[in-house]
């Protein structure tokens, strides 16, 4: 929550104070090959297929609670986020759709460029409600902090692939870690979390049941 307590306000301090065009080129000014390949790569693992496996996977090795963390998180960030991009700001557009505006800035090649339906960042929504989920369920301190930073990364690498401006990626993040602290709260805090049923595994093995050859020779 920290981590993403400073990239939400310092981003919108500055989105909000300044120049979203001006802002977006200042952000873009340094390009190396390294980098290019580490942020293409980086907003692959925020695709909407990455937490819909890693749901799937929690599904046959954990308990149903950790399977509807994931899955319920991501995709109640992902129905908010197309609601807004299409039924309430259609007409907020990607940073391709204005390159005269932003005049010589360098562009990454290779990549898919979108123009319509910037705001909010669907896939900056899908990191942090991925990996805030992920934290929940590992439940160790010393993994929050770096969970926070993969989120932060992938976030960023819409505005270094130029797919997004700095206050899409501050909506979308916010977007997602509000789903995933409400989806929490019902999860393990509230009444309903002490449903029985959401400590069990769908898929699990009869510890109880004798061995095959044990239950022949009898």
């Amino acid at each position: 929550m920290v981590t993403w307590s400073l990239f939400a306000i310092v981003g919108a301090v500055v989105a909000i104070t300044g120049d979203k065009f001006r802002i977006h080129a200042a952000m873009n000014q340094y390009h190396p090959w390294w980098l290019d390949g580490s942020f293409k790569v980086l907003t692959l693992l925020a695709d909407g297929w990455v937490p819909t496996i890693l749901a799937l996977g929690l599904l046959l090795v954990k308990e149903m609670r950790a399977f509807l963390m994931m899955g319920v998180s991501c995709s109640l960030g992902a129905i908010i986020v197309q609601v807004l991009k299409h039924g309430v700001f259609p007409d907020m557009d990607r940073p391709s759709a204005y390159q005269q505006q932003l005049g010589t800035m360098e562009w990454v090649s290779g990549v898919d460029m979108h123009q319509h339906f910037s705001f909010p960042s669907g896939h900056s929504a899908a990191a942090f409600g991925m990996c805030m989920a992920l934290a929940v369920i590992i439940n160790k301190r010393q993994w929050a902090v770096p969970f926070a930073l993969l989120a932060t990364g992938m976030a960023y690498s819409r505005i270094h692939l130029s797919q997004h401006f700095l206050q899409d990626t501050v909506a979308g993040s916010t977007i997602g870690v509000a789903t995933a602290v409400l989806v929490y709260f019902v999860l393990y805090r509230s009444s309903f979390a002490k449903r029985r049923w959401l400590d069990r595994r769908l898929f699990r093995q009869n510890q109880n049941r004798p061995p095959i050859a044990a239950s022949r020779s009898k």
